[in-house]
């Protein structure tokens, strides 16, 4: 018996002591899944979000945005001429230089006129001698006619004075005729200004021999000025007479002392029904509202409104470009989401550069162009407007809504 109870003893210390190893190794489990579970809880960090104010969105609006075209080209004067020689000789009495006024009718040079005096002479008195010869066929021809009437003569002979008589008379015509030629070379001596307006150019010097069609003086009236522009084909066929545009002149640095504007309008005048031969090129020329300050030769550039439409628009900088295709940032639900678009017309607004956009709905939030470039899916939390600024939105929606 005593034997038995031993034995009994010695088996149930033995489970106790599984009992005791089976809970620690479950309990020592746990603590390590505890602490794994701690660990990775510890190592993945909490998600980021972006906070964006007011001004870091815009909003996909309808606006009306101007249809343009670009345009540049070089200053010309209206209204310019070449003072040419019309006769050849020597060049006298040109004083006048570059950048010197002159009005229309002015007499700017002369061409030595000694010859053409001594040709007029000579003409002058080819006339006084055909005259007498006509005067003395007239004589001769009375006389023939009043015997011809007496029967002293035949009347053969009075024919033949009479045609004697128009032979004169047709040669002292032509005698008057040169020495109104000889007069024309004369007076052509005077070299005079067509236009009023500043002397451009200085072709010839005093003293020098110039034949006829030699180039003296170049004259431009900077009254009036246009802007000769050259359009591709495909762009001239939106170009009307009438349209405005928008110019900005190199070197016009001083603002118009009315409008306190430094870009200048202008009015499209013409356009050439004809090609350019070598690039095929379309002429198109616009008058300046303003052309004091210019000068004949500035490069102009600009553009020309051409139309206008209504379409769903974002700022230009929203429309982001570093993908093959455009795209904006669109905040979705409070994260970003990237979306493709088509962009079509762009015209200015209030100053800033507007871009038709087709792919989104109007009133969408996009990340304006200031931001930068956003991970697609990030959480960002948009601020609300300021008092002050939904005050100011909602009477710019409101003046918009009342034009």
């Amino acid at each position: 018996m005593k034997l038995a109870s031993k034995r009994s003893l010695k088996w149930a210390l033995a489970a106790m002591v599984l009992v005791l190893l089976v809970v620690g190794g479950l309990r020592a489990i746990g603590q390590r899944k505890a602490a794994q579970a701690a660990a990775a809880s510890a190592s993945t960090p909490a998600e980021v979000v972006v906070d964006l104010g007011p001004g870091d969105v815009v909003r996909a609006t309808r606006r009306e945005l101007t249809e343009t075209l670009p345009v540049s080209g070089t200053l010309k004067a209206v209204d310019t001429a070449q003072v040419k020689a019309r006769v050849a000789g020597e060049l006298i009495g040109l004083k006048l230089r570059e950048g010197d006024a002159v009005t229309a009718g002015q007499v700017v040079a002369r061409i030595e006129p000694v010859e053409y005096q001594s040709r007029v002479r000579q003409a002058q008195e080819q006339a006084d001698s055909a005259r007498a010869q006509a005067e003395v066929a007239q004589r001769t021809y009375d006389n023939n006619k009043a015997l011809v009437e007496q029967g002293f003569i035949s009347r053969t002979a009075l024919d033949t004075s009479q045609s004697n008589l128009n032979a004169a008379l047709s040669t002292h015509r032509a005698a008057l005729a040169a020495v109104d030629v000889a007069r024309k070379s004369l007076d052509d001596t005077v070299l005079r200004s067509p236009i009023s307006g500043q002397v451009s150019q200085r072709l010839a010097q005093t003293g020098e021999r110039v034949g006829i069609d030699s180039r003296v003086l170049e004259v431009v009236d900077l009254s009036r000025i246009e802007v000769e522009a050259a359009l591709a084909p495909a762009d001239s066929v939106a170009v009307r007479v009438g349209q405005r545009a928008s110019l900005e002149i190199e070197g016009s640095g001083a603002p118009d002392p009315k409008s306190g504007e430094r870009t200048v309008g202008a009015t499209v005048v013409r356009v050439n029904p004809s090609a350019q031969a070598g690039s095929r090129s379309v002429l198109v020329y616009l008058q300046l509202d303003r052309a004091a300050g210019f000068r004949q030769g500035l490069f102009a550039q600009g553009t020309i409104e051409v139309g206008h439409s209504e379409t769903l628009a974002l700022p230009l900088s929203a429309v982001r470009t570093d993908k093959p295709a455009p795209y904006v940032q669109l905040v979705s639900e409070g994260r970003i989401a990237h979306r493709s678009v088509e962009t079509g017309l762009r015209g200015q607004v209030d100053g800033q550069t507007m871009v038709a956009v087709r792919g989104i709905d109007e009133g969408a939030v996009v990340v304006a162009g200031i931001v930068g470039p956003l991970r697609e899916g990030t959480a960002v939390r948009v601020a609300a407007a300021s008092a002050a600024e939904s005050k100011v939105s909602l009477e710019a929606g409101g003046a918009r809504k009342a034009d």
